[in-house]
């Protein structure tokens, strides 16, 4: 981190529906309660513009980049409350015809895109008559992806990415790690908050989980459980279903201390 002041940070949970605006009015008023806390950074869940009736319902919202009403409202935001806002994932137009890139753009509190990733690892899993397969209507992407903020290095990822930590590793040092995410309720209650202890533990990083959380008009029902988790492992702050906000401090000086206690990052081998 680059700062010796704690700064504080924020998850906001949701629980989307088919109905962008509806989408947009919550994610603004959550935002705000972020913001009136201190949040300098917020982050939205995973496919927070939209959770569509139907996995294809999301192909006719897909955004040329730099244009559409998704990124002007992400950036409009972010210049409104000065923050630095990471848009959870909306959907770009992609290079195959009927997919679209699953993505999360970054704005600085100007209101500029500063960074973007597309999400690598698509989610297919298959329990009884639950069944999911992004792959049907997602392109993934190939760019592992760190941004520079006053308060340190950022690594991006999206949900399912969290189950492959060879991807974290490529991040380097980081002082953040943000996980964006729509967890459904079965695999979330297994493996959600061990995963995301395991990738704060394993990198001696923070790392900020924003979750769908709850039951969606669509009849889907996803995990919740936001987190914040502090470099030692530690859940910091958590929400466990319905919308709100999580709202913690990243410290340097702990983050120091840690990798200074334990140096586990110089002992690597491999």
């Amino acid at each position: 981190m680059q700062t010796n002041t704690p700064v504080k940070v924020a998850a906001v949970q949701m629980v989307s529906t088919p109905n962008v605006e509806e989408n947009f009015a919550a994610a603004r008023r959550l935002i705000a309660a972020a913001a009136g806390q201190g949040a300098q950074l917020v982050l939205l869940p995973e496919y927070w513009p939209v959770m569509g009736m139907q996995d294809t319902d999301k192909l006719s919202l897909a955004e040329a980049p730099d244009g559409g009403p998704i990124q002007h409202f992400m950036s409009e935001i972010a210049r409104e409350h000065k923050i630095w806002m990471i848009g959870g994932t909306l959907p770009l137009v992609a290079p195959e015809a009927g997919k679209v890139m699953n993505a999360t753009l970054v704005y600085g509190p100007d209101g500029a895109m500063v960074s973007r990733y597309d999400k690598i690892h698509l989610f297919s899993f298959t329990k009884g008559e639950e069944s999911y397969d992004e792959s049907q209507t997602i392109v993934h992407g190939k760019d592992v992806t760190v941004f520079c903020a006053p308060f340190g290095d950022i690594g991006l990822s999206v949900c399912y990415d969290l189950r492959f930590p060879e991807l974290y590793r490529a991040m380097g040092p980081v002082s953040l790690i943000v996980v964006p995410a729509a967890f459904t309720y079965t695999t979330g209650r297994a493996h959600w908050e061990i995963l995301l202890r395991a990738r704060a533990i394993e990198n001696q990083c923070y790392v900020l989980a924003a979750a769908q959380g709850g039951k969606h008009v669509n009849g889907r029902r996803t995990w919740g459980h936001s987190m914040l988790i502090d470099p030692w492992g530690e859940v910091k702050a958590v929400l466990s279903e319905g919308e709100g906000v999580v709202v913690g401090e990243l410290d340097a000086a702990e983050l120091a201390r840690v990798r200074e206690n334990l140096p586990a990052l110089r002992h690597r081998k491999l």
